[in-house]
């Protein structure tokens, strides 16, 4: 059964085809275009493709996206399937207080981590960071309960905020520095020491509830701009979305009416 996995962020959409709809699948090809290009998607990158047999997506890019891919994808005879978080799914539970309004990119992120984490060894605590347009950092138990998590500006949000309320300041991207001594390096060493914070914080916080040391993951498009300025190991994971969509595909396309 080809698989069509489908993220749609805040600002570019990432795809990937495998060979079946379970985890560990192979990847048969992948791709990314900004928003702005989806509607392009049938006549380019996905024109080549086989026809997909089974499909899930996450978007929080808000109906009109996921309406303009779902239109995209007339080109096969698939039906299109978007994950809304539940209560519990493909082996986690939910612990927001009200499990539906759970973004979709962070249930899918989390299922991904702890999926990735069991892989390596014993169940342990796990912190899973997505840093991309926003900045997202969650914990989840040993025992698999998605605890809760933060959501703070990326860097770029920062940025645009901060020029938009300071006349004047509008200076070119700098360097992280431990003491910046011009407003492009503190700008840049500001937003990015926030971010660790936060993270570094939570990876405390959870430490301190579950008294083991975590394991922790990082992904999204800005992550690798962040590992050198974090004070705790963080693995870094390109496709942490498409390894949750996969795990979640093996439950759901197994048995349909969930």
């Amino acid at each position: 059964m080809r698989f069509l996995a489908i993220d749609i962020g805040n600002t570019r959409l990432k795809w990937a085809q495998y060979e079946a709809a379970h985890a560990g699948a192979a990847l048969i090809a992948q791709g990314a275009e900004f928003l702005e290009n989806i509607d392009k998607l049938a006549d380019g990158a996905w024109a080549a493709l086989q026809a997909p047999q089974a499909m899930l997506g996450c978007c929080v890019a808000g109906d009109a996206a996921r309406r303009r891919v779902e239109e995209q994808m007339e080109l096969w005879d698939v039906t299109p399937h978007w994950v809304v978080a539940k209560e519990s799914e493909a082996g986690l539970v939910n612990g927001y207080d009200y499990p539906t309004r759970l973004g979709a990119d962070r249930w899918v992120a989390v299922i991904g981590a702890w999926h990735r984490m069991l892989a390596q060894g014993a169940p342990r605590p796990t912190i899973v960071a997505m840093v991309g347009t926003a900045v997202t950092v969650e914990a989840i138990d040993a025992s698999g309960r998605f605890l809760g998590g933060l959501i703070l500006p990326g860097h770029g949000i920062m940025l645009r905020a901060l020029e938009s309320g300071t006349a004047g300041l509008h200076v070119p991207t700098g360097e992280v520095r431990n003491f910046p001594t011009n407003t492009s390096d503190a700008l840049t060493s500001g937003g990015t020491y926030a971010i660790a914070g936060a993270m570094d914080r939570m990876v405390h916080h959870l430490q301190q509830h579950c008294g083991a040391e975590p394991k922790c993951f990082m992904t999204g498009g800005a992550g690798w701009k962040m590992a050198p300025s974090l004070t705790v190991p963080f693995e870094l994971v390109d496709n942490l979305i498409f390894d949750g969509l996969l795990q979640m595909a093996q439950a759901r396309f197994r048995n349909p009416t969930r």
